[in-house]
């Protein structure tokens, strides 16, 4: 499989969010902003590329029978690292993203590509695959917070778009909004990815 082939599988023809409809906890919950959304969606692309290339170095000498709890252990240790560096670096958006960071190691997508994708090819596809895939998410959490935030602030990335009449929208900073607005953005790319068919 080419390297572009694997790159686009993850951001558009298999996109995490948008496709496969995987992940949805992070998904729904860290989207309240623009910048919760792609926070969560980088740290989860490094997560996703870390473990990938590594899951795919150690994939001819880890027993079948224990294969899951390794790949769980190689995920953790990455996840650990990514949470150590936001906790360090960008303590806002650690803050922000919470609970959400540490969970990423049962993410559904890192431990779908760790078995699907990584342990049954090489450590370059496992790498781009993890980018790919990752880029797809962050993508798709960037656009629900964008729109989440817009509707719901009047804000994009914390500044105003809007002059002081503006009237938010408050269902969408809540849960509801959420689900609402991943359902219109799921219609739509559907909706995109049918007629290019």
């Amino acid at each position: 499989m080419k390297l572009a082939k694997i790159f686009k599988n993850g951001l558009i023809d298999e996109n995490p969010t948008f496709v496969q409809i995987i992940g949805m906890c992070p998904t729904l919950a860290v989207t309240t902003s623009a910048i919760n959304g792609l926070g969560m969606g980088l740290s989860t692309t490094v997560v996703l590329i870390c473990s990938n290339i590594a899951i795919s170095l150690m994939r001819k000498i880890v027993p079948d029978k224990i294969r899951i709890p390794a790949f769980v252990v190689v995920i953790a240790t990455f996840v650990t690292i990514v949470g150590m560096l936001l906790k360090a670096y960008v303590p806002s958006l650690d803050s922000a993203l919470g609970l959400f960071i540490p969970l990423i190691v049962v993410n559904c997508i890192i431990l779908a590509r760790a078995e699907s994708f990584a342990s049954k090819n090489g450590p370059i596809e496992s790498g781009v695959d993890g980018l790919g895939m990752g880029l797809g998410f962050s993508m798709a959490l960037t656009i629900l917070g964008a729109i989440r935030e817009i509707l719901g602030n009047g804000s994009l990335f914390g500044f105003a778009l809007f002059g002081s009449s503006f009237e938010p929208i408050l269902l969408f900073i809540l849960p509801p909004g959420a689900f609402l607005t991943l359902g219109f953005l799921l219609a739509g790319f559907n909706k995109l990815r049918s007629k290019k068919a």
